[in-house]
Formats: structure tokens, C-alpha cells, sequence
């Protein structure tokens, strides 16, 4: 079954949490391409990838977020894209078996089409090459996130939907609150993302990384109050990080963000995970509010 299938049978679904600072505790040093290590340090990815299994996600993701040509190009590695972003899918498959969900992640390239760095073309050339090898590799599902400009969302959205048999989830990372309104850096509503996304032919819309989850709820509102039906995932931050001592903190802990989880549901978010400073603690914890 797809994950549309079991969301039309209106399951809740888990998916994992923190790649980045989960890659950083493990030995990733500031400056390091995360994406090398599918090759150079794969058994320490594939243990990222299994503890997101033990701790009871349905949905796991892929170690290839900046895997696209224009960021490796930052590393020399641009010619590289096709095989980290297969070995990043067939590491994920490996620990998630046949009967778990593996999401190809696909960040941001870091070129703005409003500032030239690059044009539509290219972007969605990046976009195709990254999000072919991922399925390539086992992916079922290619997820977008992370992005802040609509057209680059929008254009990565129609590589992977018209390049692949992938379902395709697109989330976008909102600033703001309740009172001030939600809006990406580049100035996007939720209401804008969801209308542009699903003509672009996203299955899944939604929202990771700049918030904790109690943020989360409102956006998911604002996103119902454009459109009802279409499936939601949220992929939040335990906390707004804080720097102490040099150090990126994230303050909330897994009983904290799990206390939300019955409010984001009744917000209408469909898949529920974690982003920067979450832990498999913080998906276990999840999951069983989620059972609850």
C-alpha cells in the first residue's frame, strides 16, 4: 500500500526526525559533505536510518537533502549527485525493509531565480537527476522540504511528480506565530504554498524545520482553511535552537512535543515527525501519543 492508501483509511503516519544534527553528534565535522558519507561512512548512516526503524516510524527519510549538483559543486563532487543520492536511497531501503516507506529527501539548491543564480532549467534538471536516483535506489516517496521560494518548490515538485512514480510531498518552512501570521523568508503564506503546490502536483504539502511543534498547529490551520482534504505532514524542530556555549540547543524534549501531537492531529495533520534536534526519544514519543 502507498502511503495515500493508508492515509485514505485516515492513519496517522510517523515519520522519522533529525538527519543533520543526528549526522553532527555522530562525527560530521563543520565543512564536511554529509552526502559523502553514503559512501565513505556508510554503516554510520545505516544506524541513523535503523534507529529511526526501531523507534517506530513509518516513514523513513534518505541522508541526501543537500544532494543536489549545485550544492555538491560547493565540494567538488557535482559529477557525483546520480550515485550519493542511489546510495542514500538503498542505505534507507536496507533498514527499512519492504514494509516501511523510504522518502528521498531533496533540500534547497541555494540559487534564487529571482537573483539569477541559475534558471528554471536548471533547477529542474538538478531536481530530476536527484530525484530519479533516488528512486533508482528504493525510494517510494520523494520529499521536498526545507524550501522558503515557491518557484524553486514548485519546480521540484514537477521533476519528481513528471520523472518518477514516486508520490511527492513538498513542505515548506514558515516563520512567524499565531498573531504576527506564517510566512516563509521569501514571503510565501501557507494558503499560497498549498494552492501553488497542488497544481504542481504535489500528493502531500506541509511544513518542517523553523518552528517547535506548538507553532506547527496554527500553520496546519491555515493550511485547512485553503483546503481540506489534501494530506498534511508536519516535521517539526524540538524547540527554536539556541546557541549556548557554541552549541545549537534544542530545548524540547520528547514528552514535550509529543503533548502537542493530539492538537495537531485535531488540526488535521495526517503525518506527524521531527526535524532539527529531535531524536528517535522524541519519534518514540510520537508514536505513542499518536496509538493514544
Amino acid at each position: 500500500m502507498s502511503i495515500l492508501d493508508k492515509l485514505e483509511k485516515n492513519q496517522i503516519l510517523l515519520s522519522d526526525g533529525a538527519w543533520g544534527t543526528f549526522l553532527q553528534a555522530t562525527g560530521l565535522k563543520p565543512g564536511e559533505c554529509p552526502e559523502l558519507w553514503n559512501v565513505t561512512r556508510r554503516g554510520d548512516v545505516l544506524k541513523i536510518a535503523e534507529s529511526y526503524v526501531e523507534a517506530g516510524s513509518d516513514i523513513i527519510e534518505t541522508n541526501s537533502f543537500g544532494a543536489n549538483r549545485f550544492k555538491l559543486s560547493n565540494y567538488g563532487l557535482a559529477d557525483r549527485a546520480h550515485e550519493l543520492n542511489k546510495a542514500a536511497a538503498e542505505i534507507s531501503r536496507q533498514a527499512a525493509g519492504k514494509e516501511i516507506h523510504v522518502a528521498g529527501c531533496v533540500g534547497p539548491t541555494g540559487k534564487m531565480l529571482i537573483m539569477g543564480d541559475a534558471n528554471e532549467e536548471q533547477l529542474y534538471e538538478a531536481f530530476k537527476e536527484q530525484s530519479a536516483a533516488l528512486e533508482e535506489g528504493g525510494a517510494d516517496i520523494i520529499i521536498i522540504e526545507t524550501m522558503t521560494a515557491i518557484d524553486e518548490a514548485v519546480i521540484a515538485t514537477k521533476a519528481a511528480r513528471e520523472n518518477t512514480k514516486c508520490i511527492v510531498i513538498c513542505s515548506m518552512t514558515f516563520d512567524g506565530d499565531v498573531v504576527s501570521g506564517f510566512n516563509t523568508m521569501m514571503g510565501v503564506s501557507p494558503s499560497e504554498m498549498v494552492v501553488a503546490l497542488k497544481e504542481a502536483g504535489a500528493h502531500v504539502v506541509g511544513s518542517n524545520c523553523g518552528n517547535g511543534i506548538e507553532n506547527m498547529i496554527g500553520i496546519v490551520k491555515e493550511i485547512r482553511k485553503t483546503d481540506l482534504n489534501i494530506p498534511v505532514i508536519i516535521q517539526a524542530n524540538a524547540g527554536v535552537p539556541e546557541f549556548v556555549d557554541g552549541k545549537t540547543v534544542f530545548r524540547e524534549s520528547p514528552g514535550m512535543m509529543a503533548s502537542f501531537v493530539p492538537a495537531l492531529i485535531e488540526a488535521g495533520a495526517n503525518i506527524i515527525g521531527g526535524c532539527c534536534g529531535t531524536t528517535p526519544a522524541h519519534i518514540s514519543a510520537i508514536r505513542n501519543s499518536i496509538r493514544k
